[in-house]
């Protein structure tokens, strides 16, 4: 056991057997078996998933490395900009992508109605009553949205720039560090926000 646990790829390859399994057996189990309340809850299981590592990350940055990076003596630092930075903003960018992507594909498997609601915060459908709930699960997504065009379009780029990536002098160097900071700072404000959306309209409207 303790093998397997010491590999990285094995671990993670043996829980998503598991997690496979699961998702399986609540199929078997399920009132209509593996109909398409199945695959949205089999979408959505991926949605959090990839969220979890999207804004684990992000808090990895934000609650660690941007604070902790001036405390951490010169000759040491490039343990951190040249192995362990970019690693984690591999992890990163791409848990972005695929959270967005099925959190889409939950949404698209509620029905397209249900996805022109949110998307339009609630005016698809005239704004009649009940649609407060669209509205407010809209802004998560919304800001969900912003998010991930921060990371690819903002964060991303710079922080090319800022850990020699993308070979640039010291000023644009120290100048694109600090967007990049400001671009994790900006999506830490909106995170909050987006994850009470998402929480709270799933616990009271479904």
């Amino acid at each position: 056991m303790a093998n397997l646990l010491s590999n990285f790829r094995n671990t993670l390859i043996l829980s998503l057997l598991l997690a496979a399994v699961m998702i399986f057996a609540f199929g078997r189990a399920a009132p209509g078996g593996f109909d398409l309340s199945f695959w949205q809850a089999t979408a959505r299981w991926s949605h959090v998933g990839f969220g979890i590592l999207w804004i684990g990350l992000l808090y990895y940055f934000n609650f660690v490395q941007i604070r902790v990076m001036p405390t951490i003596p010169a000759d040491l630092k490039p343990a951190v900009t040249k192995h362990i930075a970019p690693e984690a903003l591999f992890w990163f960018r791409w848990s972005a992508l695929l959270t967005v992507v099925a959190g889409v594909a939950v949404m698209g498997l509620r029905g397209h109605a249900y996805a022109a609601e949110v998307f339009s915060l609630g005016f698809a459908g005239g704004l009649v009553d009940g649609d407060q709930g669209y509205a407010l699960m809209g802004v998560g997504v919304w800001l969900a949205i912003i998010m991930f065009l921060n990371v690819w379009g903002l964060i991303w780029p710079n922080q090319k720039r800022a850990l020699g990536i993308v070979v640039v002098d010291d000023e644009k160097k120290a100048k694109a560090a600090r967007v990049a900071m400001l671009g994790s700072r900006t999506n830490l404000l909106l995170s909050l926000p987006m994850l009470t959306s998402m929480a709270m309209y799933q616990t009271l409207f479904g």
